[in-house]
């Protein structure tokens, strides 16, 4: 387990230094999440010692939630003052996202305009 999740460490480093030097307005975790993504296409499968870091992770995934919790209970009085403009971005912004999905998917799926 501890190779694999060095390896993972090692991508995510790869990714700060890249970003720290290259491209500074990308978070370095993205740049090496997409650096061990093509690391793993080229490797056309996944190592065991990562796959068994990733199966753990993944069963505790909930774990990741307790700050957003704690985030969300901290900061409930302005929740509260502004719970209007939070359901209507809530709603707006699902809309929005449904409605540029269908579109997509109208001019690029199969029948559409876009073939």
């Amino acid at each position: 387990m501890i190779p694999g999740l060095v390896q993972i460490l090692l991508w995510q480093g790869a990714g700060e230094i890249v970003s720290h030097f290259v491209l500074p307005h990308i978070p370095g975790p993205v740049i090496g999440l997409v650096l061990l993504l093509g690391f793993l296409a080229a490797r056309d499968h996944v190592p065991d010692s990562m796959a068994l870091v990733s199966d753990a992770f993944s069963q505790h995934l909930g774990l990741l939630f307790v700050p957003a919790a704690t985030g969300v209970i901290l900061f409930l009085p302005q929740l509260r003052q502004h719970a209007w403009a939070v359901i209507l971005a809530l709603l707006g912004s699902v809309v929005l996202t449904i409605a540029v999905t269908a579109l997509v998917l109208r001019f690029t799926g199969p029948g559409g305009d876009g073939e």
